[in-house]
């Protein structure tokens, strides 16, 4: 139970699930993703881990892939109907998850299914049978729907579907528990609701929560720019890794690692006592670059980094600069004004809130961060724009 229970955030219910670990066999776990774009992140991941410590634990993991539902579009979390996928898309971009997933979950303990395969076979008549097992009153009792009937923002018919199939989905799949995002809760409860209804034992509903992106703010997402593509080059990956914040760190470390609470704890020990956070940092991104490339490749990525940002391999026509701290200190963005660039320090900002200010190798997430006079750092925006800049 508590490595089923490392990282999440919510289990629904834990006696039940005592019960079926008590039967003494392999358990059907459930989750599903919806083919909405080619390519699974980091965030993502958190997901599959999750099933690959139920699958090292003996359970079979049911990857479903959301090809009927894709195109219907999935309304969480949005205040605004959300725009359906064709089926050409849908199938181009479960052919990418089908190939990365694979990459995480044991490929002899996964069955990859497709929602279609049940749901093309439904008529109309079966949809409005599916249809008649909730009310209205219900489905408004979902936080998303309900902010938007009181806002009056529309809602589509076909956006009250999307619940009911993915919980017929536990029904046809017939499974023991289901995984999904802390934003994914009602959807879940809907597929214990259904199986009630059609005479299963109703499946455990186990959360997770959104991974937060680079920015350590926002949850992990392609539009925001904050991910990290599990199909990236290792040195993109290895630096992403590097830049994020000491404090991110930990938080990664325990939905994304695969090493033990108790390792991770005297790794905060050492920290506390001193050692450098940038060591346990390189740990975790040598471990993620390895896990979807290779030990080869995560130690040519390291070499990479210390080489440019510790050996000072830098190209060789970068700028030396002194710049002034009036107070004994600089923020980030009159540094980078004063050393040439960017333009301005509301510039400067925007380009630290696209994670593209990095100092000696590692972003700057925070607009406040000062440099104490004395101090030199190499400050990087973009990937051309260089400079040694020595704070007086």
């Amino acid at each position: 139970m508590d490595l089923i229970k490392r990282g999440a955030h919510e289990l629904l219910l834990e006696d039940e699930l005592k019960q079926k670990l008590a039967l003494g066999r392999p358990l059907r776990v459930k989750a599903g993703f919806d083919p909405t774009a080619p390519d699974l992140h980091l965030g993502h991941t958190v997901l599959l881990n999750k099933m690959r410590q139920l699958q090292y634990l003996g359970h079979r993991a049911l990857f479903l892939i959301g090809d009927f539902t894709g195109m219907i579009g999935d309304p969480t979390g949005k205040n605004a109907t959300r725009p359906p996928l064709t089926r050409v898309q849908v199938l181009e971009n479960a052919q990418s998850y089908h190939d990365q997933v694979l990459k995480v979950l044991d490929p002899d303990k996964t069955e990859i299914v497709f929602n279609s395969a049940w749901m093309d076979a439904f008529n109309a008549a079966d949809l409005i049978k599916l249809a008649s097992t909730h009310t209205v009153a219900r489905m408004l009792e979902r936080d998303d729907f309900g902010k938007r009937y009181k806002s009056n923002l529309p809602i589509a018919i076909h956006e009250f579907i999307y619940p009911l199939v993915q919980g017929y989905d536990s029904v046809a799949l017939r499974a023991d528990i289901e995984l999904g995002g802390t934003d994914q809760k009602f959807n879940l409860l809907m597929g214990r609701e259904l199986q009630k209804h059609y005479g299963q034992p109703p499946q455990c509903v186990l959360t997770m929560p959104l991974l937060e992106g680079l920015d350590g703010v926002n949850k992990m997402s392609k539009s925001l720019g904050n991910y990290i593509g599990i199909t990236e080059a290792p040195q993109d990956m290895f630096g992403k890794l590097m830049s994020i914040s000491d404090t991110l760190m930990w938080r990664y470390l325990e939905l994304l690692s695969f090493r033990s609470m108790a390792e991770i704890a005297g790794w905060q020990a050492e920290v506390s006592g001193g050692r450098n956070p940038r060591d346990i940092k390189v740990l975790l991104a040598q471990e993620i670059v390895e896990r979807f490339h290779s030990r080869q490749a995560a130690d040519a990525a390291l070499a990479e980094f210390e080489a440019r940002f510790r050996q000072g391999v830098l190209p060789e026509d970068m700028a030396e600069i002194n710049v002034n701290a009036p107070d004994g200190s600089l923020a980030v963005p009159q540094l980078l004004k004063q050393a040439g660039l960017v333009d301005s320090t509301s510039e400067a900002m925007r380009m630290i809130q696209a994670g593209a200010v990095k100092l000696d190798g590692e972003r700057v997430n925070d607009k406040n961060v000062t440099i104490a006079a004395g101090k030199v750092v190499v400050a990087q925006v973009g990937k051309r724009k260089f400079a040694r800049v020595k704070v007086g």
